[in-house]
């Protein structure tokens, strides 16, 4: 959104944490409280932060050290830098309260930008009990950011009934999803540059010049993304000529290799992770895309996972495992979709796909394209969040 923002003539300055468990590569800080960094025409200002490793008290501690420093960076804040709107967009809502602050102190528009709704998520999720102080706290977040942001913008399509509860005013309300940049897409790199992909890449060919239908999961290996399931519909179609291919790292990873080594499947196949700029390249091979999640009541707001921006922009068919309030593979015709957690649909939903004609098959993959293409191009939703700003 930023690299959008900032082409259209836009000044933009993310204020982020120095330490976040989601982040694979660490800002290099300076000595000072704030380290100033310009990455695609971006000004990112990492704020000094306290480390930590699990949820627990240290990540508490964390967030409230990062709060603190927004706070304190109001202070510092030029006049010829005072903003026009001020995005409060951390997981947590608790940057809600120095957001506001700024944007009083510059007579700015505060935004809300909502990717997961806490406290629901640690309450569903985590099962944490309504009535815990850290939760009481969020939920007084949660709820002051609904009541004095200007516009509230949700990256979950249903989210809008249960903000209305929580003290929105519906006027304020925008969904904008996540995205994609399909310039990425467009323009791959060089595939020899990365001697390990390119090994990759012509297994997966090697595979399927044997007649093998290829099916990947390309992401994370956690027990959210419901691998086990993947794996165990590869155990009920051996027979089929069919190789499941796994590629990724995460803490699950392990234990999914156990479980396929001994039912000792030859159909399963796990790769190392690959570079993100390649992620392209790789997932255009195979012959179809699968995306799984455990069953969860919080899903019910509606998702919107990266993964699945990859797979549509790959133009291959997808098979969608998960329950939720939305269904982007149903909406983009681009593939099939089946109840989560189901081993038996899930090898039905694959045989099915492989048997298709192969110019069905490039159909749903040029469906998933073309929804992304009008749908989830960032550069048509950097455009739709500006509007909603104004």
């Amino acid at each position: 959104m930023a690299r959008e923002w900032a082409k259209k003539g836009n000044d933009v300055t993310i204020l982020a944490a120095s330490h976040s468990h989601v982040r694979a590569k660490a800002p290099v800080l300076s000595d000072k409280t704030f380290t100033k960094e310009n990455i695609e025409g971006v000004k990112y200002l990492w704020a000094k932060t306290l480390p930590y490793e699990t949820n627990g008290l240290k990540r508490f501690a964390n967030m409230l050290s990062f709060v603190a420093r927004v706070f304190q960076y109001a202070f510092l804040i030029k006049k010829e830098d005072a903003p026009n709107a001020v995005i409060a967009s951390s997981t947590y809502p608790l940057d809600i309260f120095p957001a506001l602050f700024i944007a009083k102190k510059y007579k700015a528009k505060l935004i809300y930008e909502v990717h997961d709704l806490w406290p629901l998520s640690p309450i569903e999720l985590g099962g944490m009990s309504r009535k815990h102080p850290f939760i009481v706290l969020i939920q007084y977040a949660e709820n002051f950011a609904y009541k004095h942001s200007d516009k509230v913008i949700s990256m979950l399509p249903k989210t809008m009934d249960y903000m209305i509860k929580h003290g929105m005013k519906s006027e304020k309300f925008c969904y904008i999803p996540n995205g994609i940049e399909l310039s990425e897409w467009e323009n791959p790199v060089n595939i020899t540059d990365y001697p390990e992909v390119d090994n990759l890449a012509k297994e997966i060919n090697e595979d399927q010049r044997q007649g093998f239908f290829t099916i990947a999961y390309l992401g994370t290996h956690g027990l959210a993304n419901a691998l086990n399931n993947f794996i165990s519909a590869a155990e009920k179609i051996q027979n089929e000529k069919v190789m499941f291919y796994l590629v990724g790292s995460g803490p699950e990873k392990k234990s999914l290799m156990n479980f396929a080594s001994q039912k000792s499947l030859q159909n399963v196949k796990f790769i190392p992770p690959i570079p993100k700029q390649t992620v392209p390249l790789i997932t255009r091979l195979f012959d179809a895309n699968y995306i799984g999640l455990q069953k969860q009541s919080l899903f019910r707001f509606g998702i919107s996972p990266n993964k699945l921006m990859d797979y549509m922009a790959a133009e291959k068919p997808i098979i969608n495992a998960v329950e939720a309030g939305n269904d982007l593979v149903k909406d983009a015709n681009c593939g099939i979709s089946i109840p989560a957690e189901n081993p038996q649909l899930l090898a039905e939903a694959i045989v099915k796909l492989k048997n298709l004609p192969k110019e069905e098959l490039t159909q749903l993959g040029k469906n998933g394209y073309e929804f992304m293409k009008r749908e989830h191009d960032y550069k048509i939703l950097a455009q739709k969040f500006l509007t909603a700003m104004r």
